[in-house]
């Protein structure tokens, strides 16, 4: 068989097992070795690539591990949750979408995952929409649209991933997604959110609604302390040719978020915490290595290829729209990066596009399909809410449009700098 279709059936299945709910991680396992050997190469060399894509990422799960520190201290500490409330209030009632998607985004910014962005902004968001009688649909759409604006220009583990398989300094791939990721936030709150129609608010909405008791929270510039020293220590490379490790950076930052907030008795907890998140990411970049490895042996690049081999931009093309297939594979943005950049990275350089600019237009694909019903995103954003899955499903078109708008500018920003 064709080794490209053996893979993309070896893919499929591996959907289909993480749609019945069995483990991802042996989800992608077993998507890679029936793939391989469906392909006819036996056994012995499945195995070896399943072993070689895990190599190949190797770097970045010990990267990602590291970042545990950081985005441990931010969740334990209060530091993300003052970070939330300070927009908010900043903002004030009346731009209240903007608030909790720039709250997400920030957060998302400086590390924090994207669900968990969400799932800290979201009891701050619930007690205003109860307030102003706002619908939980549309201020979760605006937590989501800023967690994916955040997430491209973030430490978090798809930008360490995809600056890692091309080769590109993490500081300057960050910076790429600033600008597309503040054009569609504004874009999703004043355009997509009020095109969506209004209905009346379910009395039990706010079900889930908290109070904002709670412990004392450290001060804005406490909490953003950790956060600024990881990146300035992360500039130091494209500015001054320094190179601190994101292995490094990312836990002093961690370090520093609990000196700044006074918080030494929460020191060993929040690397608990954040090392048990970050496993999990890890273990599951095991199983997309594997499967990126068999489909990196495979002919499926040359068919992307000769797909899009009428257009003069094929190879730049390829960096978001591999992105984003394998997003929609994977329902994953993390997984969707490693395995298009794992996969696709030599076929983009090859075609002239900087590594800079083909780690970023991959991270900002991955965006765009990442909220499938087969990933953990798709539940825990919602269950931040009390959302029923119907419902749920309903946010789908709206995701999607604004992952293809960031995708489109991030391309955009690519042929913009061309001109130059």
């Amino acid at each position: 068989m064709n080794s490209a279709i053996a893979a993309l059936i070896g893919l499929i299945l591996a959907i289909i097992l993480i749609i019945r709910k069995v483990s991802p991680v042996y989800s992608l396992m077993s998507g890679a070795l029936v793939g391989g050997l469906l392909s006819g190469i036996g056994l012995e060399t499945t195995v070896g690539h399943m072993l070689s894509g895990v190599k190949d990422i190797t770097p970045a799960i010990l990267r990602i591990l590291a970042a545990g520190v950081l985005s441990g201290a931010l969740i334990k500490t209060g530091s993300a949750a003052a970070i939330s409330q300070a927009v908010v209030r900043g903002l004030g009632h009346k731009h209240v979408y903007l608030a909790v998607a720039l709250s997400a985004m920030l957060l998302t910014g400086v590390g924090v995952f994207v669900d968990v962005a969400v799932i800290t902004v979201a009891p701050i968001a619930l007690m205003l929409g109860k307030q102003l009688s706002l619908p939980s649909f549309k201020l979760l759409l605006a937590m989501i649209a800023g967690g994916k604006c955040g997430n491209v220009m973030s430490p978090n583990p798809n930008t360490i991933i995809a600056a890692e398989n091309y080769d590109a300094a993490l500081p300057s791939v960050m910076a790429a997604g600033v600008i597309p990721g503040i054009i569609v936030l504004f874009v999703t709150v004043y355009l997509i959110i009020p095109l969506i129609p209004t209905r009346k608010v379910p009395a039990d909405d706010y079900s889930t609604a908290g109070t904002d008791e709670g412990l004392p929270l450290p001060s804005f510039g406490a909490s953003l302390a950790g956060p600024l020293v990881a990146i300035l220590l992360l500039a130091l490379r494209p500015l001054f040719g320094i190179v601190i490790d994101p292995m490094v950076a990312l836990p002093i930052g961690g370090l520093v978020t609990i000196m700044a907030t006074r918080s030494w008795k929460l020191a060993g907890e929040s690397v608990t915490f954040g090392l048990e998140k970050m496993s999990v990411v890890a273990i599951l970049l095991v199983g997309t290595g594997t499967i990126a490895g068999v489909i990196k042996a495979s002919e499926i690049k040359d068919v992307l290829i000769a797909m899009l081999s009428g257009w003069d931009a094929d190879g730049v093309v390829m960096a978001p729209l591999s992105g984003s297939l394998m997003s929609a594979a994977t329902a994953s943005t993390t997984a969707g990066a490693t395995i298009a950049s794992a996969s696709f990275a030599q076929t983009v350089l090859a075609a002239g596009v900087a590594s800079v600019w083909g780690a970023s237009m991959t991270n900002a694909g991955a965006t765009m399909l990442d909220h499938l019903p087969h990933g953990s995103f798709f539940h825990a954003t919602g269950g931040s809410v009390g959302m029923q899955i119907k419902e749920r499903m309903r946010l789908i078109p709206y995701e999607t449009l604004i992952g293809l708008v960031l995708t489109l500018l991030s391309l955009g920003m690519y042929y913009l700098t061309t001109l130059f």
